[in-house]
C-alpha cells in the first residue's frame, strides 16, 4: 500500500519563550474581551519561561483525509467522507497516536509521534515572542478561523501568508491539533490555575484552534483542549513530528 511521504520541516535546536508573562495576562484578556473568553483561561499560559528545545522535525501541514484514509483502510477504521486534501477531524488522541506509530512503520521505523506542547509552540513562534505564527498583529485571511466565515475545513496549506517562521502551515485555525502533552499547570503558574481540567473530554493539550474558533486560539501561547465529546464538530485533528533527521 502506498504511503505518502511527509513534507517535513526541520526545526533547529534553540530557545522558546514559552507562554505569557503573568503580569500581562489581564491585558491579554482585555484585548480579546470580545471573544467572551474569561481571564482564567489565559492564566494557564503563565508564567513566561525561556526553554531550550532540542532539534526535531514536524509536518508542514496537518494530516489530511487522504493520508488518514490509507491508515483507516489498513486498520479497519471508518473512512471519512470528506475531500482528500482537507485535514482529517474528529480524531481521538488515541487514534492519532496509533496513526503515528503506523506511519512510522511505513517509513522504515522512523519515530513518528505527536509533537509535545513545547515543540508545537517552538514551531509556531520560533525564538521570539510573537503573538501569532506570522507576527504580532492579527489579520483576517491568514488562517481559517470563525471570522473567515467558511464554517468548515479548507485544504491544508491554503494560507501560506500565515506560515510560522519556519514555514509550518495552518498552525492557527483549520483543525485544532493534539499534542503529546497531558494538561498540567506550568511550573510557577498563578495559584488559581487548576491542577487538572476534569471537565475536558481528554486530558491532553491541543493547540492552534479550528475553523469554528475565534482569533484568541490563533495565539502561539494559547493552551486548549477537547472540551466537547463531538470531536468532528470542534474540529479536532493533528500533525505529526519526528526526531531531527
Amino acid at each position: 500500500m502506498r504511503v505518502e511521504q511527509v513534507d517535513w520541516v526541520e526545526i533547529p535546536a534553540g530557545r522558546l519563550l514559552r507562554g505569557t508573562p503573568a503580569e500581562e495576562v489581564d491585558e491579554v484578556a482585555r484585548r480579546y474581551a470580545g471573544t467572551g473568553v474569561p481571564v482564567e483561561w489565559y492564566r494557564k499560559e503563565a508564567p513566561r519561561t525561556e526553554l531550550y528545545i532540542p532539534a526535531f522535525r514536524i509536518a508542514r501541514t496537518q494530516v489530511t483525509v487522504g493520508q488518514w484514509t490509507r491508515f483507516a483502510q489498513a486498520t479497519g477504521r471508518p473512512v471519512p467522507q470528506a475531500s482528500a486534501d482537507h485535514p482529517v477531524i474528529g480524531v481521538t488522541w488515541k487514534d492519532a497516536a496509533e496513526y503515528c506509530r503506523w506511519l512510522g512503520r511505513q517509513l522504515g521505523g522512523l519515530g513518528v509521534r505527536l509533537p509535545t506542547e513545547d515543540e508545537w509552540e517552538r514551531a509556531a513562534r520560533g525564538d521570539d515572542d510573537r503573538e501569532f505564527p506570522w507576527g504580532d498583529k492579527y489579520r483576517t485571511g491568514l488562517a481559517n478561523l470563525v471570522d473567515l466565515g467558511v464554517g468548515t475545513t479548507t485544504p491544508v496549506g491554503s494560507f501560506p501568508e500565515g506560515a510560522s517562521p519556519y514555514g509550518v502551515l495552518d498552525m492557527a485555525g483549520n483543525a485544532d491539533e493534539w499534542t503529546a502533552t497531558l494538561y498540567a499547570p506550568y511550573r510557577g503558574a498563578p495559584a488559581e490555575v487548576p491542577s487538572s481540567e476534569d471537565w475536558a473530554f481528554d486530558p491532553h493539550i491541543s493547540r492552534g484552534g479550528a475553523f469554528r474558533h475565534d482569533r484568541d486560539l490563533a495565539r502561539c501561547a494559547r493552551r486548549h483542549g477537547a472540551y466537547e465529546r463531538d470531536l468532528a464538530a470542534i474540529g479536532m485533528g493533528f500533525r505529526v513530528a519526528a526526531p531531527s533527521g
